[in-house]
């Protein structure tokens, strides 16, 4: 179960580096690829990249330095807030196509919670 929490954790950090990255750091290269961030304030949209960028490095470095690994699961619920806000968003804009990444990243970050705690 340990091997597949780790399989979880690094799937999720990939991809919550990747999409804080291109928030965060890389905001033109996101606006050009997701739509949506043209039409929601600049700050918003690096404060989420900062959130997801932060919390990529908690799924992982608390777990595996052993140093308060509490916050791995931490981490994991706040990922999952974030995504289960970014779905609810993608909603309310009528934007369907996108919620099945949201549902994906949503279900890992719970399976990686529930499995750490």
């Amino acid at each position: 179960m340990n091997i597949v929490l780790w399989i979880a954790q690094g799937l999720l950090a990939l991809g919550f580096l990747y999409s804080g990255w291109m928030k965060a750091v890389r905001y033109e290269k996101g606006a050009a690829a997701w739509g949506w961030v043209k039409e929601v304030p600049k700050s918003l949209v690096v404060s989420i990249g900062v959130m997801e960028l932060l919390g990529a490095l908690g799924l992982l470095l608390p777990e595996g330095t052993g140093i308060a690994p509490i916050w791995t699961p931490i981490a994991a619920i706040a990922l999952a807030a974030v995504v289960l806000f970014g779905a609810l968003f993608h909603i309310f804009r009528q934007e369907y196509r996108e919620i099945g990444i949201n549902v994906l990243f949503l279900a890992l970050a719970v399976f990686v919670a529930v499995g750490r705690f």
